[in-house]
């Protein structure tokens, strides 16, 4: 019987060898500044109670309305894989009390999360993020850390045709302001049904539909900057003097929404003009209000989502990427059942010590192996056979120029440390 081949879902992007190192190698560079900065990792689940996202990230955006993966259990509950990472977090928080304890709660996190979009570059129905969260503390110098340690991330994939765009979504009474005026415009537009629905729930919405004839017709709405309180302005102008001071530079884009509704106050995004139609590379902002509308405290917080898929894609277009391929230290030809004993043995030892150790499986020729040690890429090889167990001594190879030392079998280690410059 012959078997039809299974097929990945559309829309899911894999990365396999050799593309899998570039791919770990930028999701490193990303989270690094974090941990510099005394984040700690938090490890959650890829599904969640579906009140969750609808509650948190609310019902008006196209990511509940639209996109989310959502299915019943076998215990008839409502569970979505998550769309993305901010509510779970926040879930996690209240749940666990860490709240209660030292604040900021400082935390990072990295995995796939889930839309049910139209698949095309840069846009995957399965991607992969990394991102922070800053929890309990509401300080303009905390706006700033934040997006810095989102610029360190792209600039250590050596990075430099990016922007930041940063503005204000304000506090409750800015937003109230600029609502009824907002409305008051709304109202003079010929929208259909599913669009006025949408911006009753929340008109800012409207800043964010991609459609031509309604980015026309939004030029000329009132924008939320103009209608900044005395506090939410100065601390906006806090934000920019803080990173001016760090270097960083910004743009404001005064009409800036981001997809998600638990939005306030200072918000962000990074674009990069060579991904084209995709060209958001990652963002995030505060969102004052987000742990009272899951059941917690009226603590404030702000964090970032970066885009692993999205941010290779740009290093990738700036030849940023290293080319260096993956390659072990040294690779064990064993000859014969006695010799390979010895070789799990060695290459056992030799790993625990950091010693990248490949061996020759499957009993091939020495012909054959060697040319399986030179495939790899390896910087040194050796052949065990049963002279060499009964001397105790090996000729370590170096694959760049041939040249061979005889080294005892005891000794191998430090010697390859020596070599090796461990």
């Amino acid at each position: 019987m012959k078997f039809e081949k299974i097929q990945a879902p559309k829309g899911v992007r894999e990365y396999l060898p050799p593309e899998s190192r570039s791919f770990e190698w930028v999701r490193e560079q990303l989270i690094a500044p974090a941990k510099d900065a005394g984040y700690q990792l938090i490890e959650l689940p890829v599904f969640e109670d579906t009140n969750l996202f609808t509650r948190g990230v609310g019902e008006s955006t196209d990511v509940v309305s639209k996109e989310m993966y959502t299915f019943e259990d076998r215990g008839g509950r409502s569970i979505t894989l998550r769309p993305e990472g901010t509510a779970g977090v926040m879930r996690a928080v209240i749940e666990a009390n860490l709240d209660r304890g030292q604040l900021p709660v400082k935390v990072w996190y990295s995995g796939q999360f889930f839309r049910a979009e139209r698949p095309q570059a840069g846009r995957y129905r399965q991607f992969y993020q990394v991102g922070i969260e800053a929890i309990g503390i509401d300080d303009p110098a905390l706006d700033a850390e934040v997006i810095a340690i989102a610029d360190r991330g792209f600039k250590n994939l050596g990075l430099r045709n990016y922007r930041l765009e940063i503005t204000s979504l304000g506090d409750s009474q800015s937003r109230a302001a600029h609502r009824a005026d907002l409305m008051k415009f709304i109202a003079t537009l010929d929208l259909d049904e599913a669009t006025a629905l949408r911006a009753e729930i929340n008109p800012l919405r409207l800043f964010d539909d991609k459609r031509p004839q309604m980015q026309e017709a939004m030029k000329s709405a009132p924008r939320l900057l103009d209608y900044l309180s005395t506090d939410s302005a100065a601390n906006f102008e806090s934000v920019q003097k803080y990173l001016t001071v760090m270097g960083i530079a910004f743009t404001i884009n005064p009409r800036m929404v981001r997809g998600l509704d638990y939005y306030t106050g200072t918000t962000f995004e990074f674009i990069h003009p060579d991904l084209g139609a995709q060209s958001g590379i990652g963002g995030g902002g505060r969102y004052d209000g987000l742990m009272q509308t899951l059941g917690g405290q009226a603590l404030s917080g702000i964090g970032f989502g970066l885009g692993v898929d999205r941010a290779l894609l740009a290093a990738i277009a700036e030849s940023s990427v290293p080319l260096d391929a993956f390659t072990s230290d040294l690779f064990i030809i064993p000859l014969g059942e006695r010799a390979k004993q010895e070789a799990l043995v060695i290459a056992s030892n030799l790993r625990s010590n950091g010693i990248r150790t490949e061996i020759a499986f499957g009993d091939r020729a020495l012909k054959g192996s060697m040319k399986a040690a030179d495939k790899s890429g390896s910087a040194y090889v050796i052949v065990i056979g049963d002279s060499e167990l009964d001397l105790g001594v090996i000729e370590l190879k170096r694959m760049s120029d041939g040249v061979t030392s005889s080294v005892k079998i005891e000794q191998l280690q430090q010697r390859l440390g020596e070599v090796l410059s461990l």
